[in-house]
């Protein structure tokens, strides 16, 4: 498992090594890391043109040691200090002592030696950083975008926030991070991944706490989770999913929903609302009823909402039930906040970045621009488990535990119906017995896998993603 820690974290962490080691030696780590990764991305160091972005904190102490360790190999190094007086003393004198040479940041000459460079090393702001770049960094910027250097950041991109992963104005693009101790939420949260390219994470000795703020589960973790019938299994003991999805409207969202749960491992799947003859014709194995979701029969999990258009009255009844409840689409409109709230049964919430900001009363593009915040507000408001999609999908859950983001997801899943299946995904894993933020969790990771499974390069439907859930599931356990 991957995780990410606070700013506050870390700098407490950095202070308590530092105190046990002698002066210098946790940047020199730090530096040592980073020019390894530099000298990977350039291939042959000799005579490669390097130039270091320096700023005034210890990030730019770990670029102009990195910059000397790459002068000593025979790398042409620059330094383009953007505040002179603030530079880190010790690391200006080992470059200079290395062989290399300081640009001024004023007028064409930092720019024109950043259009001849191989790699620009990205050491302006660290991870205290707050707000975009300052206005005499966007020049510099601009130089770097025009040329056709690799970009390597110290720690995060400059101009992204640590903590949130927003992006408060101009932030500096970068094909690889290399970060030191931990992740940090932003290099794992859009918008600021988007900024951070390639991450590679160089251990410095930290000791870090157990509980993170962030966590991205891999293979192994999803593969504990997720539910393997016992000899003794039988349907109702692997999980009944009920499903309320669809209208005239939109019966394929049913269709969807089920599917995703067939494919999830239910054992049955009862389905309740009026696309019941195009569930039937699809997957016959499906128990439909006529009746509402109290006349359903025996279920473990409820899935409600994909396509109910404004059928706010089966809405209620299945947040009425005593088992887990799973709200998308149209449910998340028609629920009442004060019925999910009062729930004893775990809920999942699904929402989309627009529905997430209905839900808010914001616009789309503050909860895109604010991923942790928008997810941690609505578990805040329904005291629910929330599953925010999005580039990044996070689940959050009540109680102050670590927000998961899920490390697997793809855009070619930005396609109609693809969030039914997921829905349905879910409903299944709920209905086998796991805690809603593990279901949750472990339904995002699988969607996100057959995704990119049933993508494979080329555009691919919602109803192929659900064909690929069960490959998914075995190259999880397979791993």
């Amino acid at each position: 498992m991957r995780t990410a820690y606070s700013v506050e974290t870390v700098r407490a962490a950095e202070r308590e090594l530092m105190a046990r080691l002698p002066e210098g030696a946790l940047m020199q780590r730090a530096a040592a890391g980073l020019a390894a990764a530099c000298a990977d991305v350039l291939g042959r160091v000799y005579g490669s043109r390097v130039v270091l972005l320096v700023g005034s904190g210890d990030n730019g102490g770990d670029a102009l040691y990195a910059g000397a360790r790459l002068a000593r190999r025979g790398a042409g190094v620059s330094a383009v200090l953007l505040a002179p007086e603030r530079a880190h003393g010790g690391g200006l004198a080992a470059l200079r002592r290395a062989g290399g040479r300081v640009v001024g940041a004023d007028g064409g000459g930092a720019e024109a030696v950043v259009g001849r460079a191989d790699l620009v090393v990205d050491g302006i702001v660290g991870i205290g950083g707050t707000g975009g770049l300052r206005p005499d960094a966007v020049p510099l910027a601009d130089a770097v975008e025009r040329s056709r250097a690799v970009v390597v950041a110290v720690d995060l991109p400059s101009g992204v926030d640590a903590d949130t992963g927003e992006v408060r104005g101009r932030a500096l693009r970068a094909d690889l991070t290399v970060t030191f101790g931990t992740h940090k939420p932003g290099l794992l949260v859009d918008p600021a991944r988007e900024y951070a390219g390639s991450v590679r994470l160089v251990d410095i000795g930290l000791e870090l706490p157990a509980s993170a703020e962030l966590e991205a589960l891999q293979h192994a973790n999803v593969a504990r989770m997720l539910p393997v019938p016992a000899a003794e299994s039988d349907k109702y003991r692997r999980g009944v999913v009920g499903i309320a999805a669809g209208s005239a409207r939109y019966p394929g969202a049913a269709v969807l929903a089920v599917a995703g749960a067939l494919r999830g491992g239910a054992g049955a799947v009862r389905y309740v609302g009026p696309a019941g003859q195009a569930v039937i014709a699809r997957f016959p194995e499906t128990l439909v009823s006529d009746g509402g979701p109290k006349h359903a029969g025996r279920v473990q999990s409820w899935v409600v909402g994909p396509g109910a258009g404004d059928d706010a009255a089966t809405v209620a009844e299945v947040l009425a039930a005593e088992v887990p409840v799973l709200i998308d689409a149209d449910g998340l409109r028609l629920a009442e906040a004060s019925a999910v709230r009062a729930r004893r049964a775990p809920t999942v919430m699904t929402p989309h970045a627009g529905e997430a900001a209905a839900l808010l009363g914001v616009e789309r593009e503050e909860v895109e621009g604010g991923r942790l915040a928008a997810v941690r507000e609505l578990v805040g408001r329904y005291g629910a488990t929330v599953l925010l999609k999005g580039s990044t999908t996070l689940i959050a859950s009540a109680g102050g535990a670590a927000v998961r983001v899920n490390p697997t997801g793809t855009s070619w899943l930005a396609t109609a119906g693809s969030g039914d299946v997921l829905s349905g995904l879910a409903g299944s894993l709920l209905a086998a017995g796991l805690p809603a933020v593990d279901a949750a969790s472990a339904a995002a990771y699988l969607h996100g896998l057959a995704g990119r499974f049933a993508a494979d390069g080329a555009p691919a439907g919602a109803h192929d993603v659900a064909e690929e859930i069960a490959g998914a599931w075995r190259s999880v356990v397979r791993a």
